[in-house]
């Protein structure tokens, strides 16, 4: 699947360069209303061959990954610094080296162990 994500997206950005030289090459020549019409096509296309291009699909593993610990109880608000979403719990320690070490930067403590 990954292939045809990739072509589609190559092919997408291929068509936009085609419609950009082409309206400027000899497009203007007959038409410049065209021309410029053309180049408004070919601007939009970028953005939609990056969605097509990164778009994930159902046997696509990259995404997975594990289920998120529980917090608190709906209702209960955490205090304090901890009270940002996605806050690391109360012992202050997430599980995950990477973000305590973000955390801990973040917070102006220092890396304990």
């Amino acid at each position: 699947m990954y292939r045809r994500r990739r072509r589609a997206y190559f092919v997408l950005m291929g068509v936009c360069i085609v419609l950009f030289v082409s309206a400027w090459a000899f497009v203007r020549l007959w038409s410049i209303p065209a021309a410029i019409a053309m180049c408004v096509v070919a601007m939009v296309i970028p953005p939609v061959a990056a969605m097509v291009g990164n778009r994930k699909g159902p046997e696509d593993r990259w995404w997975d990954e594990p289920a998120p610990r529980p917090g608190p109880p709906p209702g209960e608000a955490r205090s304090g610094k901890d009270a940002a979403p996605g806050a690391p719990g109360p012992a202050g320690r997430t599980g995950d080296p990477e973000s305590d070490a973000w955390w801990d930067e973040l917070d102006g403590r220092k890396r304990r162990g």
